[in-house]
């Protein structure tokens, strides 16, 4: 060869080199790194006259709020319901190590599970569906499965399962086992390891100013997940080929239950503050609500920090804060794995509205809803937005 053709040769190899870092490197405008803008709120216009990210949605500024969330209770427009209408919720796993704080995504989050994943080191399942249509919302960092999560997702009737793997030990824990067992791939299994690049991003810089290991990098978006899910066919409406469980053309909707909300938010009661531990000796995820009486809502801290998301620097604030009392086990093996009983009955207390609800959790099997029922077997009447539900050994304390 050439002189010179290697002169060439070599020239776009660095060109393709440095290209290629700069993509897997790029922050998206939703991050919240570095060089990146924040979330706006809907209508919050930036100095170009367009909102700082681009609305996926347009919606009429004075258009009604009429429309009822089936996840969160709480009120949207015509226009975001014609939107959801046509997908089914995301439920993600997101890590919670302080390594990898601040998290991109929960406070858009219509529900959030919040458990043990192992060693003392909690993790989340966030849903996504209503409050994530009018923005494309940025979701990190995205970790593994566990069968716990696995078991309350079910009660959701195939909503999209977001993971980065999972716990893979033979036995009980063995979350990759189980989604294969009940036939998710062909229907609702949304593994990075099967989608890849570029719907999932290692970004390292997703944090301003913090040197971020690996495990703390994987970054994908809401509406990077809708779009693999149209292409596979995961739509809203089953297609008929999947199994012998799932009707050709029925909605999750048709299945789905839900919770029963409030028509009138009751006035404030008096609890003011609402602590408790995973495990005792692991403060990093000692976990306090406190009672905003302004927002009527409970604003969020663990490890001693406000819980802050990094898309929007907001606070995260609970209209409904569920701690789910059941039995823990575990560890179970060498990977520190645990398990929790997710099916039966058991305690919960259900703060909102700067009150107490005594009340009993009820599922009946790994698909059965997750239900709330008081005293009389009556179901509890949830406040309208985002509910967190933190599931914790039944000999816990919460104080309050």
């Amino acid at each position: 060869m050439k002189k010179s053709h290697l002169i060439i040769a070599l020239a776009l190899y660095i060109i393709s080199a440095v290209s290629a870092y700069s993509v897997m490197s790029y922050i998206s405008p939703q991050t919240g790194g570095k060089n990146s803008a924040k979330i706006a709120d809907p209508g919050a216009d930036s100095e170009d006259g367009d909102t700082m990210l681009a609305a996926l949605l347009d919606i009429d500024p004075a258009a009604p709020k009429d429309q009822v969330c089936p996840l969160n209770g709480a009120m949207y427009t015509q226009a975001e319901k014609e939107a959801w209408e046509k997908k089914r919720p995301l439920f993600v796993m997101i890590e919670n190590s302080p390594d990898a704080r601040p998290q991109s995504g929960l406070s858009q989050a219509d529900i959030v599970f919040e458990a043990i994943a192992e060693g003392g080191v909690t993790r989340f399942g966030a849903m996504y569906y209503c409050d994530a249509q009018a923005y494309d919302v940025t979701l990190a960092p995205i970790r593994s499965a566990r069968t716990y999560f696995v078991d309350y997702a079910s009660g959701f009737y195939r909503p999209l399962y977001v993971h980065v793997g999972g716990a893979n030990v033979p036995g009980p824990t063995n979350a990759l086992g189980q989604i294969g067992d009940y036939g998710w791939e062909m229907e609702n299994d949304m593994n990075q390891f099967s989608i890849g690049y570029p719907t999932f991003v290692r970004n390292k810089n997703r944090v301003e100013g913090k040197k971020l290991a690996t495990e703390h990098t994987m970054e994908t978006s809401t509406e990077k997940l809708w779009e693999v899910a149209a292409d596979r066919g995961w739509l809203n409406e089953a297609p008929a080929e999947i199994n012998d469980t799932v009707v050709a053309g029925e909605k999750w909707t048709d299945l789905y239950s839900g919770w029963t909300f409030e028509e009138e938010p009751a006035e404030a009661g008096t609890v003011g503050k609402v602590a408790y531990d995973f495990w005792s000796g692991y403060s990093d995820y000692s976990v306090e609500w406190t009672y905003d009486s302004t927002m009527d809502k409970f604003l969020r801290t663990h490890g001693g920090e406000e819980h802050i998301d990094l898309n929007n620097d907001k606070r995260i604030a609970a209209a409904n804060v569920v701690v789910l009392l059941t039995e823990e086990t575990g560890p179970i093996n060498e990977k520190k794995h645990m398990l929790y009983e997710t099916t039966g009955t058991g305690d919960a207390l259900i703060f909102k509205h700067g009150d107490v609800v005594e009340a009993t959790w009820q599922k009946k099997t790994r698909r059965s809803e997750l239900q709330f029922v008081d005293a009389a077997g009556d179901p509890v009447e949830m406040a309208r937005g985002l509910t967190w539900i933190s599931v914790i050994d039944m000999n816990n304390e919460v104080t309050y």
